[in-house]
């Protein structure tokens, strides 16, 4: 194994292993001795990773922008390229320039050969019917999921009729042709989906639902999967 895989390898191993890692644990991962290991932590504290901890105590990662960039399989990039141009495809206006600007840095930061690879990818997204433009800010529900807050806003129906929701915000799915809030409805006290295009009116309020998120979207994607019969992507 060459000293840059085996680096490669000791990074992945701090990012997946449980928090701190023991130096046994890293040195069975990359099949070395300790003391080997030791060095190895200290030749990527050199390279700019930020890594907490010391012999004795356990090693934690922490992400930062110093981070030495990892390196990617051939099929790995070609998945991160259609992802990218599928979200600047389907995505809301700042998603859509988020992945083009993504795309520009990770091209920036990649070997000539793989930044080739990447300006001529045989994987190309295209749609010939974008879905409906959200009628909202979809920015401030994006961060109203996050930040786990109650949101209220007007929605029209697929007949025309209006109605004033006050929703607990899980998740936005791209559903078909259309952006869809999943929510539980506290006007309805069940869960439901929201049109993105068909509201309007939204305003964050200072209610919080923290930390429900990740149970009631759990339920909410276990219920979905049902219904479809397992066919949806579970997140």
């Amino acid at each position: 194994m060459s000293r840059t895989h085996r680096l490669f390898q000791l990074m992945q191993a701090l990012r997946n292993l449980p928090a701190p890692v023991t130096a046994a644990q890293l040195a069975d991962a990359t099949s070395v001795s300790p003391r080997t290991l030791y060095r190895d932590i200290d030749t990527l504290r050199e390279l700019g990773a930020v890594i907490d901890g010391e012999a004795g105590f356990g090693y934690t990662l922490i992400e930062d922008a110093h981070l030495p960039p990892l390196g990617f399989k051939d099929d790995e990039l070609e998945a991160l390229v259609l992802g990218l141009r599928e979200v600047a495809a389907v995505g809301d206006p700042a998603l859509a320039d988020a992945a083009r600007s993504a795309l520009t840095k990770l091209r920036a930061r990649l070997p000539e050969r793989q930044a080739h690879r990447l300006r001529h990818s045989v994987l190309v997204a295209h749609r010939f019917h974008p879905p409906a433009l959200p009628a909202i800010d979809s920015g401030t529900l994006r961060e109203a999921c996050w930040d786990e807050r109650i949101v209220g806003f007007a929605y029209t129906d697929k007949n025309g009729a209006s109605t004033q929701r006050e929703v607990k915000p899980l998740s936005i799915m791209l559903f078909d042709q259309s952006h869809c809030l999943l929510a539980w409805c506290l006007t309805r006290d069940d869960y439901r989906a929201f049109r993105l295009d068909r509201m309007s009116d939204l305003h964050v309020t200072d209610r919080s639902f923290r930390p429900g998120r990740v149970p009631l979207l759990k339920t909410y994607l276990d219920n979905l999967n049902e219904a479809a019969g397992d066919r949806l992507v579970r997140f």
